[in-house]
């Protein structure tokens, strides 16, 4: 597959042929050894699955900006595969947004997923830097202006942790986002498909067309899975959770459940018509390979 494919694209060549889009994320890894183990073991064995496009994330308060850019090309140029580069509001002025969208297009980048973003290590909130943007709307807007860019955004099947006015709100804001330019919009983790079903019913009525992606995350044990819902805001279903209890202190069962559990959600979530699956991969190979060899996805 070539590199520089639009991601709006892969969806609607996708759609055509009756087959989903599937998409891992990754997040640049924080040491010299673990960038080496990333592209010595993690990113081939992950490549040879044969993913759609990959996404890069930015890290909390843009905190990985440059590898994230260089990270996006090395896929890109190394594995032949489309690539998609996070890219916040926090931490950065217009023009210096402006800037880094102008080094993501000098390195081949052309596809975005364009996010508020999390407030750096330390801070609990949201704050709007001097001469930036608040929201997201306005990064997807200066995309579009750009005019050569596929754009993602983000969408919260149990609403933004932030809005506080309900996740009916939230979805109402999503619509409005999608309006200043997005091309697909990819979901927060959940473990509750009638979460996505009833955010994807929403939006239909609201007139949404674009690609609706579901994000999932395999479980790897309860510890891991309280502290991501805890800085996501998402939820644990109780069974789900009592069942993780159960299993805590073994990481080989809750492995294996959780492979078992993330394929019973994307057949689900495939049957009653998603787009394709968004994998949340923490840079780990087992337990994404197993669930799309369950789903016959290899």
């Amino acid at each position: 597959m070539q590199s520089n494919v639009l991601v709006r694209d892969l969806y609607a060549a996708r759609r055509a042929a009756g087959r989903p889009v599937v998409s891992f994320e990754f997040f640049p890894p924080k040491t010299a050894d673990g960038e080496r183990g990333f592209f010595d073991r993690t990113l081939p064995q992950l490549a040879a699955l044969k993913p759609d496009y990959c996404s890069v994330t930015y890290g909390a308060g843009g905190s990985t900006r440059d590898k994230t850019l260089a990270l996006v090309e090395a896929i890109q140029q190394r594995h032949q595969l489309p690539a998609m580069a996070h890219l916040t509001c926090v931490g950065s002025t217009e023009a210096q947004i402006r800037e880094i969208i102008a080094q993501a297009r000098a390195r081949g980048i052309h596809n975005i997923l364009a996010l508020r973003g999390d407030p750096p290590a330390g801070e609990s909130q949201f704050q709007q830097t001097a001469g930036g943007f608040e929201y997201a709307w306005q990064l997807v807007q200066l995309l579009r202006e750009a005019g050569d860019f596929s754009i993602a955004v983000a969408g919260f099947p149990e609403g933004h942790p932030a809005c506080h006015a309900g996740r009916h709100v939230d979805w109402e804001r999503l619509r409005e986002k999608i309006a200043y330019g997005a091309d697909l919009v990819i979901t927060q983790l959940f473990f509750d498909n009638r979460l996505y079903f009833e955010f994807r019913d929403f939006l239909a009525k609201q007139g949404v067309t674009i690609p609706l992606v579901p994000g999932i995350l395999p479980i790897l044990n309860v510890t891991q899975i309280k502290k991501i819902t805890l800085l996501c805001g998402a939820t644990i279903p109780p069974a789900l959770l009592a069942r993780l209890e159960e299993l805590a202190g073994d990481d080989a069962a809750s492995t294996e459940f959780g492979i078992e559990y993330s394929t019973r959600q994307c057949e689900e979530l495939l049957r009653a018509g998603a787009p394709g699956i968004h994998f949340y991969t923490l840079n780990k190979v087992r337990s994404t390979t197993r669930i799309l060899q369950n789903l016959g996805l290899v």
